[in-house]
C-alpha cells in the first residue's frame, strides 16, 4: 500500500492551480486564528525538537547520501544548531510576543502606545541544498514562533534530504498549517506564481532576482540570504598555526567550501604569503592526510554539474600554473582536494564568481591596508574575516569594510551566535534572522495608540485661528516652555 501511495504522489502534477488550492487551505487555517496562539506555536516548536531528537540518525544518513557529509558536521552544524535555535525560541517566546510599550507625545496627551508583533500570514520558505536541514528549518523556527502558516520548498539538488524533510514534517508537524512541497523549477515557479505574505529565499543572486520579480507582483516582502566572495585578510604578527586551523575549518570544515559564509579567497602581503602558505599546507595535511581525496572528514561535491563548474575554474588559462597545493580530482567520486592557488589574476574566472567549493585563491598586496580597497571594489560579501593583533587595523577593518557580518580572528563562527543578526547586504542579501531576529523578520510590528475621552482640547478643530496655529506648532515642536506661553496667549485670544 505504501508503495502505491508513493507512486501516486510522484504522478501528481503540482502546477499553479494545485499551488493555489494549497495556499487557499493554509489561508483558511491562518484566518481561523489557530497559528496565532501561544499554545500552537509552542506545540509546533516542541514537535520540531522531538523530530530532531528521534530522527537524527535518519538526518545524518540523508546528508551522507546527498553530500557524503561527515557525521560530526551533520550532527553539530545541522542538528545541534537547530536545537539551540528551538530552545532559544521556546525560552523567549512569551517575551517576544509581549507588546512593547512606546512613548507618546504631548500632541496626543493623554494616551498610551505599544508595538504589537503580529504574524504576516502565509509565508513561503525556499531553502538550499548545502545545509538542507539547518537552512530549511531554521527559518521555519522563526516563522512558527511568529505565528505564521507556511510552505517549505526544499532543494531538489539534495534529494534524500528533501524527501526526508517532507516525510518528517508529515509525521511530526501540523499539516493544516505547515506543508512541504518537493520538486524542481516547475514546482518552484508554481509556488512563486501565488500571493504570499512573506518569502524567504536562501541561495544565489541569480535566482534571488527571479524571486524578487515574482514578489514584486504582489508587493510581497522578501528575506534574501545569498552569498558572495567572502574574503579573509591575514595580517602578520599573529598566531599563524591557530589562525590557519580556524580558517581551514571555516573553509573546508564547512561542507568542503560549499557554504555561503565559507572563505572565498585570502588577501595578505607579498612578504607574508610564503609563511602563510607553508602553514596552510602543514595544517591541511594534519587534518586531511596526504591523500585528501580519501579523507572521510571532507564532504564531496554535491553533483556532476557543480563538479564541472569547479573544474572549469581550475582549468581556466589565467590560473594555469597558479596551483601551489592540491588540485587533485576524482570525477567518479565527485571529489576535489583542498586546493590553494597563489597570485591568481583578479580578472580570472575564479575571481569573478562565488567559488562555493574547495578552491582557495591567495591574492597578495604590498601593504595589508590595500586589502580593504580590493574588498570594497567588489560586491558586498555575506561575511568578511580578518586575522590580526593590530587594534588600529581591526578598527579600520570594522569602519571600512561593508559586509553582512565581520569576524575577527576566526571564520564562520558568527553563524552560531543567536544574539547577532545573520544576513547580507545588497548583493549578498537583505534582511536578517537568528534568535529574536528570526521572530522579528517574520512579524509585522503593528503600531497601536490608545486614547480616552478626557482632555479633548479643541485647538486642532475648525475654525482655524492664528492662535491655534501658533499653539499647534509649539505642541509639535515639544518645547514645554513654548507650550506654556502658547497656551497663555491662546487663552487670552
Amino acid at each position: 500500500m505504501g508503495s502505491e501511495e508513493e507512486t501516486k504522489k510522484k504522478n501528481e502534477v503540482f502546477d499553479a492551480e494545485a499551488a493555489s488550492l494549497f495556499v487557499k487551505e493554509l489561508r483558511g487555517t491562518f484566518a481561523s486564528g489557530k497559528t496565532k496562539s501561544y499554545g500552537w506555536r509552542v506545540s509546533q516548536l516542541k514537535s520540531l525538537m522531538k523530530m530532531l531528537n528521534e530522527r537524527e540518525p535518519d538526518i545524518v544518513d540523508a546528508l551522507r547520501q546527498d553530500l557524503d557529509k561527515p557525521e560530526l558536521e551533520s550532527s553539530i552544524y545541522e542538528v545541534a544548531l537547530l536545537k539551540t535555535s528551538i530552545k532559544s525560541a521556546l525560552k523567549e517566546l512569551k517575551h517576544w510576543m509581549t507588546p512593547e510599550k512606546a512613548k507618546t507625545s504631548i500632541t496626543t496627551f493623554p494616551s498610551s502606545a505599544e508595538i504589537v508583533p503580529e504574524p504576516f500570514g502565509v509565508v513561503l520558505i525556499i531553502s538550499p541544498w548545502n545545509y538542507p536541514f539547518l537552512l530549511s528549518l531554521d527559518p521555519v523556527v522563526g516563522a512558527i514562533a511568529a505565528g505564521n502558516a507556511l510552505v517549505l520548498k526544499p532543494s531538489e539538488v539534495a534529494p534524500a534530504s528533501s524527501s526526508l524533510l517532507a516525510k518528517l514534517v508529515g509525521e511530526y508537524m501540523d499539516l493544516s498549517s505547515i506543508r512541504v512541497v518537493e520538486g524542481a523549477v516547475a514546482e518552484t515557479s508554481a509556488l512563486l506564481d501565488q500571493k504570499w505574505d512573506k518569502i524567504c529565499y536562501t541561495g544565489n543572486s541569480r535566482v534571488a532576482r527571479i524571486v524578487m520579480a515574482a514578489a514584486a507582483k504582489h508587493l510581497t516582502p522578501v528575506l534574501l540570504e545569498l552569498g558572495g566572495k567572502s574574503p579573509v585578510v591575514f595580517d602578520s604578527g599573529i598566531n599563524l598555526k591557530v589562525a590557519c586551523r580556524r580558517m581551514i575549518m571555516g573553509k573546508w570544515g564547512c561542507n568542503n567550501g560549499q557554504a555561503c559564509i565559507s572563505p572565498d579567497h585570502i588577501i595578505t602581503t607579498k612578504d607574508y604569503a610564503p609563511k602563510l602558505l607553508e602553514s596552510l599546507k602543514n595544517e591541511l595535511e594534519n587534518f586531511y592526510g596526504k591523500n585528501p581525496l580519501e579523507s572521510k572528514d571532507l564532504s564531496r561535491i554535491v553533483n556532476s554539474n557543480h563538479f564541472a563548474r569547479l573544474s572549469k575554474l581550475l582549468d581556466d588559462d589565467k590560473v594555469s600554473g597558479k596551483i601551489v597545493h592540491g588540485g587533485e580530482r576524482d570525477k567518479n567520486k565527485l571529489r576535489i582536494a583542498p586546493t590553494l592557488l597563489l597570485d591568481v589574476p583578479r580578472d580570472s574566472l575564479i575571481m569573478s564568481e562565488e567559488i562555493f567549493g574547495p578552491l582557495l585563491p591567495i591574492l597578495t598586496v604590498d601593504k595589508i591596508e590595500d586589502s580593504f580597497d580590493i574588498i570594497n571594489s567588489g560586491t558586498k560579501p555575506l561575511a568578511a574575516y580578518l586575522f590580526t593583533n593590530n587594534k588600529k587595523l581591526k578598527q579600520q577593518f570594522v569602519e571600512t569594510v561593508s559586509a553582512g557580518g565581520l569576524v575577527i580572528n576566526d571564520t564562520a563562527v558568527h553563524l552560531a551566535v543567536h544574539s547577532l543578526p545573520f544576513g547580507g547586504v545588497q548583493e549578498s542579501g537583505m534582511g536578517a534572522y537568528h534568535g529574536k531576529f528570526s521572530f522579528d523578520v517574520f512579524s509585522h510590528k503593528k503600531a497601536v495608540l490608545s486614547r480616552g475621552f478626557i482632555g479633548d482640547v479643541p485647538v486642532r478643530y475648525p475654525p482655524y485661528t492664528k492662535g491655534k496655529l501658533r499653539l499647534l506648532k509649539v505642541l509639535i515642536s515639544g518645547s514645554l516652555l513654548g507650550i506654556i506661553r502658547a497656551l497663555l496667549g491662546w487663552s487670552k485670544a
